[in-house]
Protein backbone atom coordinates (compact mmCIF):
# COMPACT_ATOMS: atom_id res chain seq x y z
CA UNK A 1 0.00 0.00 0.00
CA UNK A 2 3.32 2.52 0.31
CA UNK A 3 3.49 4.95 -2.36
CA UNK A 4 6.75 5.29 -1.52
CA UNK A 5 8.90 2.21 -0.38
CA UNK A 6 9.91 -0.88 -2.41
CA UNK A 7 9.00 -3.46 0.28
CA UNK A 8 8.92 -6.27 -1.82
CA UNK A 9 12.73 -5.23 -1.87
CA UNK A 10 12.77 -4.40 1.57
CA UNK A 11 11.16 -7.50 3.02
CA UNK A 12 14.60 -8.90 2.59
CA UNK A 13 16.27 -6.95 5.39
CA UNK A 14 13.54 -5.53 7.14
CA UNK A 15 13.92 -7.46 10.34
CA UNK A 16 17.61 -6.07 10.60
CA UNK A 17 16.29 -2.76 11.36
CA UNK A 18 12.98 -3.14 13.14
CA UNK A 19 11.78 -4.34 16.49
CA UNK A 20 8.57 -4.46 18.09
CA UNK A 21 8.91 -1.46 20.28
CA UNK A 22 6.46 -1.10 23.26
CA UNK A 23 5.06 -4.85 23.98
CA UNK A 24 4.10 -3.74 27.34
CA UNK A 25 2.21 -0.96 26.25
CA UNK A 26 -0.17 -3.31 24.10
CA UNK A 27 -0.61 -5.94 25.73
CA UNK A 28 -1.56 -3.65 28.59
CA UNK A 29 -4.20 -2.01 26.29
CA UNK A 30 -5.65 -5.93 25.08
CA UNK A 31 -5.87 -6.66 28.97
CA UNK A 32 -8.15 -3.97 29.15
CA UNK A 33 -11.16 -5.44 26.55
CA UNK A 34 -12.30 -7.81 29.28
CA UNK A 35 -11.77 -10.67 28.06
CA UNK A 36 -8.54 -13.33 28.95
CA UNK A 37 -6.11 -12.47 26.65
CA UNK A 38 -5.71 -16.01 25.91
CA UNK A 39 -9.31 -15.92 24.24
CA UNK A 40 -9.09 -12.67 21.62
CA UNK A 41 -8.91 -13.02 18.19
CA UNK A 42 -6.62 -10.28 17.00
CA UNK A 43 -5.92 -8.75 13.48
CA UNK A 44 -2.30 -7.83 12.65
CA UNK A 45 -3.18 -4.87 9.84
CA UNK A 46 -0.19 -4.40 7.33
CA UNK A 47 1.93 -7.03 9.41
CA UNK A 48 4.98 -6.46 7.30
CA UNK A 49 7.26 -9.28 8.40
CA UNK A 50 5.34 -10.18 11.39
CA UNK A 51 7.55 -8.72 14.07
CA UNK A 52 4.14 -8.17 16.22
CA UNK A 53 2.61 -10.64 15.31
CA UNK A 54 5.56 -12.84 16.72
CA UNK A 55 5.58 -11.24 19.78
CA UNK A 56 1.71 -11.32 20.01
CA UNK A 57 1.03 -14.62 19.37
CA UNK A 58 2.24 -17.09 22.61
CA UNK A 59 -0.10 -14.24 24.21
CA UNK A 60 -3.79 -14.34 22.22
CA UNK A 61 -5.92 -16.53 21.18
CA UNK A 62 -5.88 -16.33 17.18
CA UNK A 63 -4.40 -13.70 15.05
CA UNK A 64 -5.23 -12.86 11.44
CA UNK A 65 -2.18 -11.17 9.74
CA UNK A 66 -2.66 -9.14 6.39
CA UNK A 67 -0.68 -7.57 4.30
CA UNK A 68 -0.51 -5.65 0.76
CA UNK A 69 3.28 -6.90 -0.17
CA UNK A 70 3.98 -10.67 -0.87
CA UNK A 71 7.58 -10.48 -0.12
CA UNK A 72 6.83 -9.24 3.36
CA UNK A 73 4.30 -12.08 3.92
CA UNK A 74 6.38 -14.67 2.77
CA UNK A 75 9.26 -13.43 5.06
CA UNK A 76 6.63 -13.43 7.90
CA UNK A 77 5.06 -16.95 7.24
CA UNK A 78 8.80 -18.12 6.94
CA UNK A 79 9.63 -17.39 10.67
CA UNK A 80 6.04 -18.01 11.84
CA UNK A 81 5.96 -21.42 10.39
CA UNK A 82 4.86 -23.45 13.72
CA UNK A 83 2.62 -21.26 14.79
CA UNK A 84 0.63 -21.43 10.65
CA UNK A 85 0.91 -25.35 11.30
CA UNK A 86 -0.76 -25.17 14.77
CA UNK A 87 -3.84 -22.94 13.74
CA UNK A 88 -2.50 -19.56 15.72
CA UNK A 89 -2.00 -17.72 13.19
CA UNK A 90 -3.16 -17.12 9.18
CA UNK A 91 -1.43 -14.86 6.64
CA UNK A 92 -3.19 -13.22 3.49
CA UNK A 93 -2.16 -10.56 0.94
CA UNK A 94 -5.36 -8.11 1.51
CA UNK A 95 -5.83 -3.90 1.66
CA UNK A 96 -6.27 -2.82 5.13
CA UNK A 97 -8.98 -0.56 3.57
CA UNK A 98 -10.91 -3.91 2.05
CA UNK A 99 -10.67 -6.36 4.99
CA UNK A 100 -11.60 -9.83 3.67
CA UNK A 101 -13.10 -10.67 6.93
CA UNK A 102 -16.89 -10.57 8.10
CA UNK A 103 -18.72 -8.05 10.31
CA UNK A 104 -17.67 -8.00 13.66
CA UNK A 105 -14.70 -11.02 13.20
CA UNK A 106 -11.91 -9.19 16.29
CA UNK A 107 -11.35 -8.37 19.60
CA UNK A 108 -8.71 -5.98 18.13
CA UNK A 109 -6.90 -5.08 16.02
CA UNK A 110 -2.77 -3.63 16.10
CA UNK A 111 -1.85 -1.56 13.66
CA UNK A 112 1.82 -0.54 13.40
CA UNK A 113 3.88 2.06 11.67
CA UNK A 114 1.40 1.67 8.70
CA UNK A 115 -1.19 4.82 8.54
CA UNK A 116 1.26 7.45 7.12
CA UNK A 117 1.74 5.15 3.96
CA UNK A 118 -1.86 5.71 3.28
CA UNK A 119 -2.12 8.15 -0.21
CA UNK A 120 -3.38 10.71 1.50
CA UNK A 121 -1.84 14.24 2.51
CA UNK A 122 -2.89 16.67 5.46
CA UNK A 123 -4.13 18.83 2.90
CA UNK A 124 -6.63 16.48 1.43
CA UNK A 125 -8.32 15.70 4.54
CA UNK A 126 -7.24 11.98 5.06
CA UNK A 127 -9.78 10.11 2.81
CA UNK A 128 -8.42 7.10 3.01
CA UNK A 129 -7.33 7.13 6.59
CA UNK A 130 -11.09 7.38 6.93
CA UNK A 131 -11.70 4.06 4.67
CA UNK A 132 -9.43 2.29 6.70
CA UNK A 133 -11.13 3.43 9.66
CA UNK A 134 -14.28 2.43 9.17
CA UNK A 135 -13.31 -1.03 7.86
CA UNK A 136 -11.83 -1.80 11.08
CA UNK A 137 -14.72 -0.07 12.91
CA UNK A 138 -16.53 -2.94 10.59
CA UNK A 139 -14.73 -6.24 11.31
CA UNK A 140 -14.23 -4.59 15.39
CA UNK A 141 -16.58 -6.22 18.00
CA UNK A 142 -18.94 -3.78 20.18
CA UNK A 143 -16.04 -2.83 22.56
CA UNK A 144 -13.39 -4.13 20.29
CA UNK A 145 -10.26 -2.04 20.84
CA UNK A 146 -7.66 -0.44 18.18
CA UNK A 147 -4.41 0.14 18.50
CA UNK A 148 -2.44 2.70 16.22
CA UNK A 149 1.19 2.59 16.50
CA UNK A 150 2.54 5.25 14.80
CA UNK A 151 4.37 9.06 15.31
CA UNK A 152 3.85 12.37 16.28
CA UNK A 153 5.40 14.84 13.97
CA UNK A 154 7.29 16.10 16.89
CA UNK A 155 8.57 12.95 17.44
CA UNK A 156 10.02 13.18 13.50
CA UNK A 157 11.84 15.99 14.38
CA UNK A 158 13.13 15.31 17.83
CA UNK A 159 13.22 11.71 18.22
CA UNK A 160 15.79 10.60 15.56
CA UNK A 161 19.65 11.73 15.54
CA UNK A 162 19.42 12.15 11.63
CA UNK A 163 16.73 14.54 11.27
CA UNK A 164 18.53 17.18 10.66
CA UNK A 165 20.53 15.35 7.97
CA UNK A 166 17.30 14.77 6.09
CA UNK A 167 15.11 18.17 6.41
CA UNK A 168 12.97 17.95 3.53
CA UNK A 169 12.33 14.06 3.74
CA UNK A 170 11.28 14.72 7.64
CA UNK A 171 9.12 17.72 5.86
CA UNK A 172 7.84 15.06 3.55
CA UNK A 173 7.04 13.03 5.44
CA UNK A 174 5.49 15.16 8.34
CA UNK A 175 2.33 15.72 6.73
CA UNK A 176 1.78 12.20 6.53
CA UNK A 177 1.11 11.85 10.25
CA UNK A 178 -2.04 13.15 11.37
CA UNK A 179 -2.20 15.93 14.59
CA UNK A 180 -3.79 14.21 17.16
CA UNK A 181 -6.78 16.26 17.83
CA UNK A 182 -7.69 15.21 13.93
CA UNK A 183 -7.07 11.42 14.28
CA UNK A 184 -9.42 11.99 17.55
CA UNK A 185 -12.06 13.66 15.42
CA UNK A 186 -11.59 10.79 12.98
CA UNK A 187 -11.36 8.38 14.89
CA UNK A 188 -15.36 9.58 16.47
CA UNK A 189 -16.53 10.03 12.82
CA UNK A 190 -15.60 6.25 12.05
CA UNK A 191 -17.23 5.28 15.19
CA UNK A 192 -14.39 4.91 17.54
CA UNK A 193 -13.70 5.85 20.58
CA UNK A 194 -10.60 7.57 21.70
CA UNK A 195 -9.66 5.60 24.96
CA UNK A 196 -5.48 7.01 25.26
CA UNK A 197 -2.28 7.80 24.03
CA UNK A 198 0.76 6.42 25.16
CA UNK A 199 4.37 7.13 24.25
CA UNK A 200 7.51 4.70 24.65
CA UNK A 201 10.34 6.65 25.80
CA UNK A 202 12.86 4.17 26.22
CA UNK A 203 12.98 2.00 23.12
CA UNK A 204 14.07 2.63 19.48
CA UNK A 205 12.43 0.99 16.45
CA UNK A 206 15.61 0.01 15.20
CA UNK A 207 16.53 -1.61 18.23
CA UNK A 208 20.66 -1.32 18.78
CA UNK A 209 21.12 -0.56 14.98
CA UNK A 210 19.75 2.60 16.13
CA UNK A 211 23.10 3.34 17.98
CA UNK A 212 25.40 2.18 14.94
CA UNK A 213 25.21 5.05 12.18
CA UNK A 214 28.06 3.43 10.01
CA UNK A 215 24.79 0.51 8.94
CA UNK A 216 23.39 3.64 7.39
CA UNK A 217 25.63 4.01 4.82
CA UNK A 218 24.62 1.16 3.55
CA UNK A 219 21.11 1.07 1.14
CA UNK A 220 19.83 -2.06 2.48
CA UNK A 221 20.07 -0.68 6.24
CA UNK A 222 18.20 2.74 5.34
CA UNK A 223 15.59 0.61 3.64
CA UNK A 224 13.27 -0.10 6.72
CA UNK A 225 12.90 3.99 7.43
CA UNK A 226 10.37 6.14 5.29
CA UNK A 227 12.44 8.87 5.87
CA UNK A 228 15.25 8.01 3.82
CA UNK A 229 12.52 6.61 1.01
CA UNK A 230 11.53 10.19 0.52
CA UNK A 231 15.07 11.33 -0.35
CA UNK A 232 16.13 11.52 -4.18
CA UNK A 233 19.36 10.27 -5.37
CA UNK A 234 20.96 13.88 -4.83
CA UNK A 235 20.02 13.46 -1.26
CA UNK A 236 20.63 10.33 0.00
CA UNK A 237 24.37 10.86 -1.91
CA UNK A 238 24.65 14.14 0.62
CA UNK A 239 23.65 12.49 3.89
CA UNK A 240 25.86 9.35 3.23
CA UNK A 241 28.78 12.01 2.02
CA UNK A 242 27.98 13.90 5.85
CA UNK A 243 27.86 10.86 7.77
CA UNK A 244 30.84 9.10 6.35
CA UNK A 245 32.37 12.39 7.38
CA UNK A 246 31.85 12.79 10.53
CA UNK A 247 32.88 9.30 10.78
CA UNK A 248 36.18 9.92 9.60
CA UNK A 249 36.83 13.00 11.41
CA UNK A 250 36.23 11.86 14.34
CA UNK A 251 33.04 13.92 15.16
CA UNK A 252 30.33 11.80 15.01
CA UNK A 253 30.45 10.51 18.41
CA UNK A 254 29.80 13.99 19.60
CA UNK A 255 27.34 15.41 16.78
CA UNK A 256 25.12 11.76 17.91
CA UNK A 257 25.21 13.05 21.49
CA UNK A 258 24.03 16.10 20.85
CA UNK A 259 21.38 15.28 18.08
CA UNK A 260 20.32 12.76 20.13
CA UNK A 261 19.61 14.45 23.31
CA UNK A 262 15.82 15.16 22.95
CA UNK A 263 15.00 11.46 21.88
CA UNK A 264 14.90 10.24 25.64
CA UNK A 265 11.56 12.98 26.27
CA UNK A 266 9.95 12.92 23.36
CA UNK A 267 10.65 8.76 22.09
CA UNK A 268 9.77 7.41 18.52
CA UNK A 269 6.83 6.34 18.54
CA UNK A 270 3.18 7.23 20.23
CA UNK A 271 0.17 4.04 20.68
CA UNK A 272 -3.65 5.42 20.47
CA UNK A 273 -6.27 3.29 22.05
CA UNK A 274 -9.56 3.32 20.57
CA UNK A 275 -12.68 1.12 21.40
CA UNK A 276 -15.55 0.44 18.48
CA UNK A 277 -18.83 1.66 19.96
Amino acid sequence: MSIYEDYQTTSQNYDSTRVPVGMEIVLGCLGTIGKPLAELTVLDAGCGTGNYSQALVGSVGRIEAVDLNAGMLAQAAKKLDAEVQAGRIAFQEASIDSLPFDDQSFDAIVINQVIHHLEDEGQQGFPRHELVFKEFQRVLKPGGMLLIISCSREQLLKGYWYADLSPDAVKRLSVKFMEMDALKGLLAKCGLDFIDRMVSLDTVLQGPSYFEPERLLEAENRAGDSTFALLNDKQLEQFVADVKGMIDEGTFSGYFKEMDLSRPSFGQSMFVCASRK
